[in-house]
């Protein structure tokens, strides 16, 4: 019973750890690239290049095959020591072994090895370009989070400032100093707070199930993250779009990717052509037997027959495709097809790199602009708001004044959170075309 005890007490330190851990979103993004199918089949499919390549390398290697058969012949055959028909059973054994090293076949096998190791390099940023797009997508919808999770805070905070402005009107109406109208409005605007506190909770539910999706993570799982870092400066960048792209063309796994894909069908349109090639080889083996006829006549032992009947070869063989009903030149063709769809491809995916590169920067430029505004726009608004509660405590305004000022810097702080984080989100992103991958790399 102690040591159940103990392990209850254990277990539920563990699960009040679980319960009380904050995701970062380095946390989460290594999370969910852990735990992402995607990327355990794509190491799978990398063990299969490897395995390619060793079976290219392989095809240097002389081969080597050992043969051996028994068998039985019933009726007239051949004796095997005068070399005359007979008319006996016959038991046959025969042993041999061979080897051939191919000597020249088109420069077809050093250009499988080449392929093989250019698709090796594909499955590499392949892998990585997984995980890469896997914490790409963490992010953006970790952002999503944090974004709905500050208008949490936002609507928590009207709706204080409503319940403050009821309380207050309520007192102020029972001594005549505020009219029916005005507490009617007043509760309208917190009523309408209330509900919209409702609305952005539930999205903020929504999105985190997402993240949990994305991550793979226990959907029943307690799960919250850090806030955001409020004190980023937004600041433009002042390099072009072609200078990033041209770091990206060596940086980013995507574009490697795509170009070993394209030398890798080069290769193979090039092993296809060397199969057009006459093909030279070295032959050697040897060989051995031993026979018995099955009635009384005396045969040599084994061990003498299988010595005395041994004998060794050695020569070249030459093979010429004349014609196979044209399945060499058919696979020449299609490999070179594959080739030149491989260079479509490459060619349509740096064009859209350089667009999304140029878009990256289009976007945090404007959005530092915006987040600047927007903070000042927050900051007059705040001030106006304030003055307006004033007023509105004198008498000299309605409560519709109010709510409609209300309303405004809610709008406005809305307005500031998003672009800031909208611009963190695209720094991020930019900084991932340019390289600075040490938040994505696990």
């Amino acid at each position: 019973m102690k040591k159940i005890g103990i392990f209850l007490v254990v277990l539920l330190f563990q699960v009040a750890n679980a319960q009380e851990k904050v995701w970062t979103l380095e946390d989460c993004i290594r999370y969910a690239v852990e735990h992402n199918p995607q990327r355990a089949k794509q190491e799978a499919q990398n063990k299969i290049y490897k395995q390619d390549r060793r079976e290219a390398l392989g095809g240097f290697l002389p081969t080597l095959n050992v043969y051996s058969d028994a068998y039985m012949n019933f009726g007239r055959g051949i004796d095997p020591v005068t070399n005359t028909y007979i008319s006996t059973n016959t038991f046959y054994n025969d042993y041999s072994a061979g080897t051939s090293v191919n000597l020249f076949d088109g420069l077809s096998q050093i250009y499988r090895v080449k392929m093989a190791k250019f698709n090796r390099l594909k499955g590499e940023n392949d892998l990585q370009n997984t995980k890469d797009q896997v914490a790409l997508q963490t992010l953006e919808i970790y952002f999503n989070v944090l974004y709905y999770k500050g208008t949490v805070n936002i609507a928590k905070d009207q709706l204080e400032e409503s319940v403050n402005n009821l309380i207050k009107t309520q007192r102020m109406e029972q001594l005549g100093l505020k009219s029916v109208p005005d507490l009617s409005e007043i509760k309208a605007k917190e009523a309408e707070d209330r509900l919209a506190l409702t609305k952005q909770k539930n999205l903020l539910d929504a999105e985190i199930i997402k993240l949990k999706t994305k991550m793979n993570f226990p959907v029943t799982g307690d799960f919250a993250v850090a806030d955001y870092d409020s004190t980023v400066i937004a600041a433009k960048t002042n390099e072009s779009a072609i200078d990033i792209y041209q770091q990206a063309l060596s940086t980013l796994p995507q574009l490697r990717a795509s170009a070993s894909t394209v030398k890798a069908a080069e290769m193979q349109y090039k092993a296809a052509r060397g199969n057009l090639f006459p093909k030279l080889a070295l032959v050697a083996g040897v060989s051995t037997n031993f026979s018995r006829m099955m009635d009384s006549t005396p045969f040599e032992p084994f061990t003498a027959q299988l010595k005395n009947r041994r004998g060794a070869y050695v020569g070249f063989t030459l093979n010429i495709p004349i014609f196979n009903g044209f399945s060499r030149s058919a696979e020449m063709k299609r490999s070179k097809q594959r080739y030149i769809m491989a260079q479509c491809d490459n060619e349509d995916l740096s064009r859209q790199v350089y667009s999304d590169i140029e878009q990256a920067v289009a976007d945090v430029n404007g959005l530092a602009d915006e987040s600047r505004f927007a903070q000042k726009r927050t900051e007059s608004m705040l001030e106006a708001h304030k003055v307006n509660l004033r007023k509105y405590d004198e008498g000299l305004i309605d409560a519709l004044e109010v709510s409609t000022s209300a309303n405004r810097l809610l709008n406005s702080r809305v307005e500031e959170l998003y672009t800031n984080l909208k611009y963190q989100l695209k720094s991020k992103l930019l900084n991932y075309y340019k390289g600075e991958t040490s938040w994505i790399l696990f």
